[in-house]
C-alpha cells in the first residue's frame, strides 16, 4: 500500500495532492465523477476545514487533529480479504449481511461487488462508479451538493472508495445489512470515506454501520453518506461508535425521503476522541416521517457532537428527533438541531428534544434546539434540559434498599434507555442495552451486588423505576 505523507498543512498539501496526482489517483473516472471533483475541490479551497468561529462548528475544536502529520491510504489491499479474520460482531443470534471498509477501501472475500437473485446490489462504490455509471449520475453528489460544509466537500474531491448498496422496487432486503468501517494501521491516517444507498419504491432495509479500531494510532476519519429513500420505503438505521481515544470521527449523513417514506435512525456514542454525528434530512414527499434518535455517555475528555438539521419541504410531513447524553469527567458535548418548514410546507408536525445529565461540574454541554418556520398550519415543539442526577429521585431508590453507588447506576440507565429501547432490533437492543450498562458500571464504583446483573449466568433482577422523577 502507497502511503502519501500529508505535511502539517493541510490544505496546502492536499492542494499539491489534488493538482500533482489528479491524473493517476482519479484518471479512471467518469467524466460526471471527475466534474464533481473538481466542483467540489475548488470549494474545499474557498471554504477550507472548519475552524470555532463558524457558528455550527462552535463547540469543536479540531485544531489539535489537524496538526497530526497524517498519511493518505492511496491504493486497496492488494489481495482478497477474509474480513471475519479481522473483524467479527459480537452480538449474539445476529445474523448480517457483512460489508466492510479497511483503512477506507472496501474489502472482500470473493466479489467486489455482488448482485443477489432479487436485485439487491452490494459492494465497492469504486466498482459501482464503472459498472452502474446511470446510477451514480442520478444519486451520487445529487443531495450533498449544496452543503456548505468543508469536510463534505473535501470528501467528495478525494473519496475512492466506499460501500454502494442499491434496493430495487417492491424488495424487502431479508438481512440486515451491517457496514463496518475499520482501521488498521501503524501509521497516523486520514481517511475519506464514502457510501451511497439507494432505496427503491416500497423497498424495506435495516442498516447498521459500525466504527471499529484494531490499533489506537491517531486517525482523522472524514465519512459521508448519502441515502435516497424512495416511495413508501423504510429504512431502519443505527451507527454504532465505540472508538479510541486517539480517533476524531466526522460522520454526515445525507437522507432524501420521497413521498410516503419512513427513517428511523439512532445513534449510539460510547466512546471516541472526538466524534461528530451530522445528520440531514430532506423530506421532499408528501406523508413522508423522519424519526432521529441519538445518545451518547462520554467522560475523561472525550467529545461528541450531534448536529440535525430537518427541512421540511411539502405538506404533511412529521419528524422527531430525541437525543439524551451522559458526561462525566471534562467531557463535553453540542447539540444543536435545526427543522426548518418551508412556506409551503403546511400541516408539519414536528418536534425536538435533547436531554443532558453533567456528572461533574467540569463537564459540559452546549445545546441549541432551533425551529425556523415559515407556514402557519404547523405544530412544532422544542426543548433541552441539562442537569445533575436528582436528589428526590436517589431518595426514592435508596429507600428501596438500594446503594448510593446503585442507585445512580440505576438512574444513569434508565435516563440512556429511553433511546436504546428505540432499536426494533431484539438482538441489537439486548447487546447496546448490556454495552450500556456496562459503560456506566465500569465508569462509576460498582460492586458485586449491582442489581444490574450484565451477565447472562446471573440472575436477572427487575426493578420498577417511575421515569417522571429522572
Amino acid at each position: 500500500m502507497e502511503n502519501i505523507q500529508i505535511e502539517t498543512d493541510l490544505k496546502s498539501s492536499l492542494e499539491s495532492l489534488y493538482t500533482e496526482r489528479n491524473i493517476s489517483l482519479f484518471g479512471s473516472d467518469s467524466s460526471y465523477v471527475a466534474g464533481l471533483r473538481k466542483k467540489a475541490f475548488d470549494k474545499f479551497r474557498k471554504l477550507g476545514f472548519p475552524h470555532a468561529r463558524l457558528e455550527k462548528w462552535r463547540g469543536t475544536d479540531l485544531s489539535k487533529t489537524l496538526a497530526t502529520e497524517f498519511e493518505f491510504a492511496m491504493n486497496a489491499p492488494a489481495a482478497e480479504i477474509d474480513i471475519e479474520s479481522i473483524f467479527r460482531c459480537e452480538v449474539p443470534h445476529f445474523e448480517t449481511f457483512l460489508v466492510a471498509q479497511l483503512n477506507g477501501w472496501y474489502v472482500f472475500k470473493h466479489n467486489p461487488l455482488t448482485t443477489l437473485s432479487n436485485g439487491i446490489i452490494v459492494g465497492s462504490l469504486a466498482v459501482a462508479f464503472k459498472k452502474y455509471p446511470e446510477l451514480i449520475s442520478r444519486h451520487y453528489g445529487k443531495f450533498s451538493e449544496n452543503a456548505g460544509e468543508g469536510l463534505t466537500a473535501l470528501n467528495t474531491a478525494f473519496a475512492q472508495d466506499g460501500i454502494f448498496i442499491y434496493v430495487p422496487d417492491n424488495v424487502t432486503v431479508p438481512d440486515t445489512i451491517q457496514m463496518v468501517n475499520i482501521v488498521d494501521s501503524d501509521r497516523n491516517l486520514m481517511l475519506q470515506t464514502r457510501n451511497l444507498v439507494i432505496l427503491g419504491n416500497n423497498s424495506h432495509l435495516r442498516l447498521v454501520q459500525c466504527d471499529d479500531s484494531i490499533n489506537h494510532k491517531i486517525t482523522f476519519i472524514n465519512s459521508v453518506s448519502e441515502i435516497y429513500i424512495g416511495r413508501d420505503s423504510t429504512l431502519d438505521h443505527y451507527k454504532l461508535q465505540n472508538k479510541d481515544e486517539n480517533s476524531t470521527l466526522i460522520n454526515t449523513i445525507y437522507f432524501h425521503q420521497e413521498s410516503g417514506s419512513t427513517l428511523s435512525s439512532n445513534s449510539i456514542s460510547l466512546n471516541g476522541g472526538i466524534i461528530r454525528n451530522s445528520s440531514v434530512v430532506e423530506l421532499s414527499g408528501e406523508n413522508s416521517t423522519a424519526n432521529i434518535y441519538g445518545v451518547y455517555l462520554m467522560d475523561k475528555d472525550q467529545h461528541v457532537d450531534s448536529q440535525v438539521f430537518i427541512d421540511h419541504q411539502v405538506p404533511r410531513c412529521q419528524s422527531s428527533e430525541l437525543f439524551k447524553g451522559i458526561l462525566d469527567d471534562h467531557a463535553s458535548g453540542v447539540f444543536n438541531g435545526h427543522v426548518i418548514v418551508r412556506r409551503d410546507a403546511q400541516q408539519t408536525n414536528a418536534s425536538q428534544t435533547n436531554k443532558n445529565i453533567l456528572l461533574t461540574d467540569k463537564a459540559t454541554i452546549d445545546t441549541r434546539p432551533f425551529l425556523e418556520i415559515y407556514a402557519d398550519d404547523v405544530k412544532c415543539s422544542h426543548g433541552a434540559t441539562v442537569g445533575q442526577l436528582d436528589n428526590d429521585a436517589m431518595f426514592y431508590i435508596r429507600s428501596r434498599g438500594i446503594s448510593e453507588s446503585n442507585a445512580r447506576i440505576l438512574l444513569m440507565y434508565a435516563f440512556a434507555a429511553e433511546v436504546v429501547n428505540k432499536i426494533e432490533i431484539p438482538e441489537l437492543r439486548q447487546r447496546i442495552d448490556d454495552m450500556v450498562k456496562k459503560r456506566l458500571r465500569g465508569e462509576l464504583s460498582y460492586c458485586d451486588q449491582c442489581v444490574l446483573h450484565c451477565s447472562s449466568e446471573e440472575k436477572k433482577v427487575s426493578f420498577k423505576i417511575d421515569l417522571s422523577k429522572i
